[in-house]
């Protein structure tokens, strides 16, 4: 096994690269690391078609960290000199150098030609809709830009993998059904730096507290489930799901509260019969899982996985 590392600073090597993939002789085996940029998938697309697999890596996740330790990783992010410093002050610190190095360095090399601080500015505007359903209409006056430009920053931190785009589900319901994406920050510390959160006590008195719990309890989900698809949904009536995965043949929800003890909505029960669940898990940051309604349970945060592992 022959491991290259920022293989994007070299993109030379991809032509010669194929050449060894293909020897019949040997059974060397490649691991390419780097940031993933359009030029560098250009160059393994033209390449190396056929003979890679790609594989993302994420910060630390829930699975991966003690037990005790997972509100640590909520507040914090997953980066590991965030998760690790010594202090919740130190970890804001990195968190802000980090952001701000991505931001003047990394994006150009990765062919991003956008204004530092127009981005910067468009980078901190969408925290605020974290959680949120997407409308370009209201940054792009913000900001005095076109929506068309909006959308291509969005676009852009999504396919950095700092941003997630959850796609609406829509079916014919005979109901008027939402058809935006809902914006979610992918690591929750970079998250609460920009919304300028630095303790615990900051978010818990923050307005996107309820909003940063569920981005984190969605990202943790679909971490461990990657390549499922996975949506939410809403009407204009006001009935939601935060989000629907489909699971070995299944559909799957989840809604997430920060409460001690949820219990059935109305919208809850309209979901479940409109979209035909097989099964519907309330995640919730307490101890004790229990069965709400048939077919709907309350699920601590830390077992879903063991959860989803029972699904039949």
């Amino acid at each position: 096994l022959v491991v290259i590392d920022e293989v994007q600073r070299l993109p030379k090597l991809f032509p010669i690269l194929r050449v060894l993939a293909d020897r019949r002789t040997l059974r060397t085996r490649f691991l390419i690391l780097g940031s993933d940029s359009p030029e560098l998938m250009r160059n393994v697309s033209e390449s190396l078609a056929g003979r890679t697999e790609s594989f993302e890596l994420t910060p630390f996740s829930s699975s991966e960290i003690s037990v005790n330790a997972w509100d640590k990783l909520w507040l914090r992010g997953g980066f590991p000199l965030s998760f690790l410093a010594k202090t919740d002050h130190n970890s804001h610190i990195w968190l802000r150098n980090y952001i701000d190095t991505f931001l003047r360095l990394d994006m150009p090399f990765l062919g991003v030609n956008v204004s530092t601080e127009m981005m910067r500015r468009f980078w901190t505007m969408l925290a605020h809709y974290h959680g949120n359903i997407w409308n370009a209409a209201e940054p792009a006056r913000s900001l005095g830009i076109s929506e068309t430009t909006v959308r291509r920053y969005l676009d852009i931190l999504s396919g950095l993998y700092m941003v997630r785009q959850l796609r609406p589900w829509h079916e014919n319901l005979g109901k008027r059904q939402v058809k935006a994406p809902k914006i979610y920050f992918r690591d929750s510390g970079v998250l609460h730096t920009m919304l300028g959160i630095q303790r615990r006590v900051d978010l818990h008195n923050h307005i996107k507290f309820g909003a940063s719990w569920e981005g984190f309890v969605i990202e943790e989900i679909l971490r461990r489930n990657a390549g499922a698809d996975a949506y939410y949904w809403a009407t204009h009536a006001g009935a939601e799901l935060d989000l629907l995965l489909m699971y070995r043949g299944k559909r799957i929800g989840f809604e997430i509260k920060r409460t001690d003890a949820p219990t059935m909505t109305p919208s809850m029960r309209t979901a479940f019969t409109d979209l035909k669940l097989d099964k519907l898990y309330v995640v919730y940051p307490g101890k004790l899982k229990y069965r709400i309604a048939a077919h709907t349970k309350a699920v601590p945060f830390l077992e879903i996985s063991e959860a989803l592992k029972n699904t039949t």
